[in-house]
């Protein structure tokens, strides 16, 4: 996720015309900010918790799961969210959607997705990385009832260590009979990277890369370009008849600050006013379009709808 842990890396374009595409034609209910009122979906019956890291919904026929992997702690200080403000300011907004002040909390859950016999994962996790307390991805995915080598296909949504961290386990392919999809930029920049040159020697027999935009699965997964987090940063929209769920990658980090204020510098984003910019464009498309957005980093297990309010905009998650 850091500068430090594996390269930010430069930016590319956000593909407006995908995003028109993910309509959610299912209501965002009213809620105040930081409010954890549910919007309304027509799927709700077929959502359920497997376990407390496991919870089970669909999109359209597809079934899909969070898979919880672990949490993030930031400390309030400055330094990572809300660059530049002062720290009371963004302590007044945590208060007031009823959140800690001190420390702001990001939940990690890859996406996983069965379309008939494709098994899709959605980022892996931060598995043993230093900086979350993670490595569940393994359990969640048994508890869902797939094992590793049943999965075939990684959708990356970008290489920092956090989404890239569960490809390897203990030097070999956590994976080994998945074709790893990420964008061509940010293949590049990976290779680039020195750091991480054991993960490009081990991934790369795997790698597919594909240009910016791109209907990776006619039909069922196509990538969004995001601006600015690092070189290649995708969101994807996951689609099943005129059913569709966008995963928004690291598009937007928090629940409350990313939401309500796009426009706070976050030290993660290598390009950061040409993120707050597609951070902000994306919510307002969302908002507009009443989308269903999946949020790797919000509250578990990150899916629900943004509505405009004020300045910004707001969270509204499912039940």
């Amino acid at each position: 996720m850091t500068r430090t842990r594996l390269s930010v890396l430069t930016a590319t374009v956000l593909a407006a015309a995908v995003l028109a595409g993910c309509k959610q034609p299912q209501p965002a209910a009213t809620a105040t900010p930081g409010s954890a009122a549910p919007a309304a979906t027509a799927a709700a019956p077929a959502e359920q918790a497997v376990n407390a890291d496991v919870h089970r919904f669909r999109i359209g026929s597809l079934e899909a799961f969070a898979l919880k992997d672990g949490d993030i702690d930031v400390a309030n200080d400055g330094k990572t969210f809300a660059i530049g403000r002062p720290t009371t300011d963004v302590a007044a907004l945590l208060t007031a959607a009823g959140q800690p002040s001190g420390v702001l909390h990001l939940s990690i859950q890859p996406l996983l997705v069965r379309s008939g016999a494709q098994v899709l994962l959605f980022d892996t996790g931060a598995a043993d990385a230093s900086f979350a307390r993670a490595g569940r991805l393994p359990a969640s995915l048994r508890a869902a009832g797939v094992e590793p080598a049943q999965v075939t296909d990684i959708f990356i949504s970008h290489a920092h260590g956090d989404h890239v961290g569960g490809l390897l386990a203990k030097g070999q392919l956590a994976f080994p009979n998945a074709t790893i999809h990420l964008s061509a930029p940010e293949w590049k920049a990976l290779q680039a990277d020195k750091d991480a040159a054991a993960l490009v020697a081990a991934i790369q027999p795997k790698v597919a890369a594909f240009e910016p935009g791109a209907a990776i699965l006619p039909g069922v997964v196509t990538a969004v370009p995001v601006n600015g987090h690092t070189a290649g940063h995708s969101a994807y929209d996951i689609a099943s008849g005129d059913q569709h769920l966008l995963y928004i990658g690291d598009t937007a980090h928090h629940h409350v600050i990313s939401v309500q204020r796009p426009e706070w510098t976050i030290q993660y984003d290598g390009d950061a006013p040409l993120a707050q910019a597609s951070r902000r464009t994306l919510l307002q498309r969302a908002a507009d379009g009443k989308l269903r957005l999946y949020s790797v980093h919000f509250p578990f297990p990150g899916l629900g709808q943004v509505k405009a309010e004020g300045e910004g905009f707001v969270w509204v998650p499912e039940q």
